[in-house]
């Protein structure tokens, strides 16, 4: 059952082929929005185009690197020439293979390339994304920008170096666009999900570590792709229509306590506590 949340609304969903983007154009699809789905996987964009298609939505792959401007350019201009407009930037797209993660872990040991190529994906494709969006957007006649951010850009972690300062630098851009442009129509606002459970997190977190990261939430559970994506949703809508230059946490609660709660949790302590301050 879906209530056409944003029925007639043209979004672009970088980075949709899989995962959080992916749930995320099949979501908007549902709710009555023709989508673009960009990736640079060829082949996955096209199936989840497909698949939207095949259930009745309006939707399209593009081909495209986020991180070089002709391709950005392209893919905007592409979008309005199909869809007549543009209302909904989901700029999604991020480094997420195993092994780049990897080579991201030791900032004593991280290579320029392993840098430079993060910061040209996580933070340039973004930037490129807005960019040409932006003035179509304002022909429509304003719109969202909904940008994926992360935890690892509000605390200090133990690794991904370069991904944690990029989502960190998207966090201020997406200030900067929503200040620059809101009286032009334009909100933009950052998601910000904890750790998703998904086969990209069991790839390169072990299961013990992901019991403690399941800990440090708030809520019985981890995230799920969908969860972010009902806030993409929402951030869409009409709804949110007063609502921007935020970053809004999609994580359970894992940034919302003190350092000791989840292990105090487990441990005599939780009642007769003295430690109280």
């Amino acid at each position: 059952m879906t209530s056409g949340r944003v029925t007639g609304k043209v979004a672009i969903i970088t980075g949709g082929a899989s995962g959080i983007g992916r749930i995320t154009a099949e979501t908007l699809a549902r709710e009555g929005a023709r989508v673009v789905i960009a990736d640079i996987n060829v082949e996955g964009g096209q199936a989840v185009a497909e698949e939207i298609r095949g259930k009745g939505g309006e939707a399209l792959a593009i081909p495209v690197d986020v991180g070089e401007e002709k391709e950005i350019a392209a893919m905007v201009e592409r979008t309005v020439e199909t869809f007549g407009a543009l209302h909904v930037l989901h700029n999604n797209a991020a480094i997420t293979a195993p092994d780049h993660q990897r080579r991201d872990a030791n900032l004593l040991e991280l290579d320029t390339e392993i840098w430079d190529e993060t910061m040209r994906i996580d933070l340039r494709g973004p930037m490129l994304a807005c960019k040409h969006a932006i003035p179509r957007m304002i022909e429509s006649g304003g719109g969202s920008i909904i940008n994926t951010t992360s935890n690892s850009a509000l605390a200090g972690d133990l690794t991904l170096n370069a991904y944690s300062a990029a989502k960190g630098g998207l966090n201020t851009l997406t200030l900067s666009v929503a200040t620059a442009f809101g009286k032009e129509g334009i909100r933009c606002n950052a998601v910000s999900p904890a750790h998703i459970e998904s086969p990209s997190l069991a790839a390169v977190v072990p299961p013990e570590v992901v019991e403690m990261l399941r800990a440090q939430c708030l809520t019985p559970r981890l995230g799920a792709p969908q969860d972010v994506a009902n806030l993409v949703l929402y951030l869409a809508s009409d709804e949110a229509s007063f609502i921007t230059g935020q970053i809004l946490r999609c994580d359970g609660g894992a940034l919302s306590h003190l350092a000791h709660v989840a292990q105090l949790r487990d441990s005599d302590r939780t009642t007769n506590r003295t430690d109280e301050v």
